[in-house]
């Protein structure tokens, strides 16, 4: 499975180096020297890193045969791609790589549901869920403790306890009803390369992977 884990930022310098917004909990494993990533652009790669380093609280890293400013500001917006085994899981229990949560079925306590995982967002303070509702339109749930009760891999379902205000409860409709009438709907999510993110998301909003 191939996963963006970054995306190239602005040349630092004049020597090749390259400012990256990471998309990773585990940067020292997929962002390493030595690492060969693919792109988006293809073309564009694929890569392998040189080096790397923390500068400014930000990961700068230069790659092999990219040794001018000029070189390095071309490869500006580029998303770096690595490859997954789709069965790896994060080292801590309580974190979650994306693609695990895709399409997942978001719940409340009593069943009624919510909608679907279509996208996840990594902010600074925390991470959001995109759900889709079963109506077509779109709700973000925080992916904090206090919101998200349990996350079920098995039965592919995330269930929720809402705070009031964030949630319209008259236009949910119960699971079980929908199954009724639409048939079982469930699928994977779609992988495709460059689409997804490598990052973890965790139950204390801690972003990436």
């Amino acid at each position: 499975m191939q996963l963006v884990v970054a995306r190239i930022g602005r040349a630092h310098g004049i020597k090749g180096e390259v400012t990256v917004e990471v998309r990773t909990d585990e940067p020292e494993l997929r962002l390493g020297p030595g690492a060969v990533l693919a792109t988006e652009p293809a073309e564009t790669g694929p890569l392998t890193i040189e080096t790397g380093r923390v500068h400014s609280g930000r990961l700068l890293l230069r790659f092999e045969g990219v040794r001018d400013r000029t070189a390095a500001e071309a490869l500006r917006n580029t998303l770096l791609i690595a490859d997954v085994d789709p069965a790896e899981l994060p080292e801590d229990p309580e974190e979650f790589y994306d693609h695990q949560l895709m399409d997942l079925d978001v719940v409340l306590a009593d069943g009624t549901e919510i909608g679907r995982i279509t996208e996840i967002t990594h902010l600074p303070s925390q991470d959001l869920f995109i759900v889709e509702r079963p109506d077509g339109s779109e709700v973000m749930i925080p992916f904090v403790e206090e919101i998200v009760g349990e996350i079920d891999l098995e039965e592919q379902r995330v269930v929720i306890t809402p705070p009031p205000g964030l949630i319209d409860e008259s236009e949910a409709v119960v699971a079980s009803t929908r199954d009724a009438e639409d048939g079982d709907s469930d699928g994977a999510a779609e992988e495709a390369p460059g689409a997804g993110g490598d990052e973890a998301a965790g139950g204390t909003a801690k972003g990436g992977a």
